[in-house]
């Protein structure tokens, strides 16, 4: 017997007919002889629902109702989809993220998790019952408030979740069938890819693979929780996340992602001297602007630029800090340009052949396509072109690289 956490995103459970598909599985699951718990995301659009609704009545909603608010979402979806299973003879109880023992910090809107508990989750299990759980939420520490795990928190809820009841693997169930060699909107022979390294996964979900959720993936990684990404409307086999195996041959390269969510901010003319980069970006880290590549060119003549990606949510606090800093660290001016996207590619086995580099910017420049700024890791090169060529760059990659005719195992 196996105990399985399985999530399930909000459009697996967007209205009454999606919860009863989620409930005959469930069913169909412990048939089978395995426990489940479940992680239900808000319905469909929900949340993104209240959080307009949040908007017409108050033009600065305090972050604490916010997260009571957002949460109501996920404790509403757990309640109905513990009802279908209730009517398919499944005994099933649902847990709001308190109750299931989700103990973080006082941030609102994007907490951190420091403990959870599930005494309650592992009482239910041993009395026969489905726990289903409202995601991404618990109970801050020190002010016993509710409290949300930002975007995607669903996903990390029930990594959480198989870490401490020591589940067998963690299966995140949303509305696309695994994880591909590219988006299939943009190269539409991409593949499904049966397996990958947790390394790789966390890379491909930080330049643009939009599920599953980063925090989730490093934390399946750094407590050793199988990921299987798959399907509710299929329920076909998706793409397991695992340690990487050293004694298997690995793809050189297993994914190209693209990236259209970022601006770059240039603050020109600095001074070359030292010091001047640490002011800048902790006065941006004081504003919690996430900085992601940064690019600094050669000095000429006591001066060089500096120029560096953020999200564009962010970018008008970039440049707020960065105006602001410009008389005191004596640069010459400071300009935006939101009209960028990044384009990657991750490959555990670009560790052991040489040559991807060259043969990455050889593709984008036969295609006529600039290479803005560069920024590299053990098994990822990301470059930034103008946002316009992202497509044209996803597309002659993913042929340069054979990724059409790779099947990884």
């Amino acid at each position: 017997m196996a105990l399985i956490v399985q999530k399930y995103g909000g459009t697996s459970v967007a209205d009454p007919e999606r919860m009863r598909a989620v409930a005959d599985h469930v069913a169909r699951t412990r048939r089978r002889g395995d426990d489940v718990v479940l992680v239900v995301s808000a319905m469909g659009s929900e949340t993104d629902e209240l959080l307009h609704l949040a908007s017409q009545v108050s033009r600065r909603p305090p972050g604490r109702e916010l997260d009571m608010l957002i949460t109501a979402g996920d404790r509403k979806a757990a309640a109905l989809v513990a009802m279908a299973l209730a009517d398919v003879g499944v005994d099933a109880v649902s847990f709001t993220g308190s109750q299931s023992g989700f103990i973080t910090d006082t941030t609102h809107r994007n907490a951190k998790i420091l403990e959870v508990r599930g005494d309650r989750l592992r009482a239910a299990l041993a009395a026969g019952r489905v726990p289903v759980v409202g995601g991404a939420q618990g109970v801050s520490h020190e002010t016993h408030d509710v409290t949300f795990l930002g975007r995607g928190g669903s996903d990390t809820t029930a990594v959480a979740l198989a870490a401490t009841l020591q589940a067998d693997a963690c299966e995140l169930y949303t509305d696309v069938s695994g994880i591909f060699t590219a988006d299939p909107r943009i190269v539409p022979d991409a593949r499904r890819l049966q397996r990958l390294s947790f390394d790789e996964l966390l890379e491909m979900t930080a330049t643009g693979c939009p599920k599953p959720a980063m925090r989730a993936v490093e934390f399946a990684r750094n407590h050793h929780v199988p990921l299987h990404i798959r399907s509710s409307f299929t329920w076909e086999p998706g793409t397991w996340a695992t340690e990487e195996d050293p004694t298997m041959e690995q793809a050189i390269i297993s994914a190209v992602t693209h990236d259209t969510s970022e601006a770059k901010v240039t603050v020109a003319g600095v001074p070359d001297k030292p010091g001047v980069a640490g002011q800048l970006f902790r006065a941006l880290a004081e504003r919690d602007v996430n900085v992601d590549m940064i690019v600094q060119n050669v000095s000429l003549e006591g001066t060089t630029d500096i120029s560096f990606t953020v999200p564009r949510e962010d970018l008008d606090a970039a440049l707020e800090v960065s105006e602001a800093l410009r008389p005191e660290v004596g640069a010459s001016g400071v300009t935006a340009d939101p009209d960028i996207a990044r384009v990657s590619v991750v490959g555990a086995g670009m560790k052991t052949h040489p040559g991807v580099a060259a043969t990455m910017f050889e593709t984008l420049a036969a295609a006529g396509i600039n290479i803005e700024m560069i920024s590299t890791s053990a098994i990822r090169i990301s470059c930034v072109v103008r946002g316009e060529a992202v497509d044209e760059a996803v597309q002659a990659l993913h042929r340069a690289f054979e990724l059409d005719r790779v099947v990884t195992s």
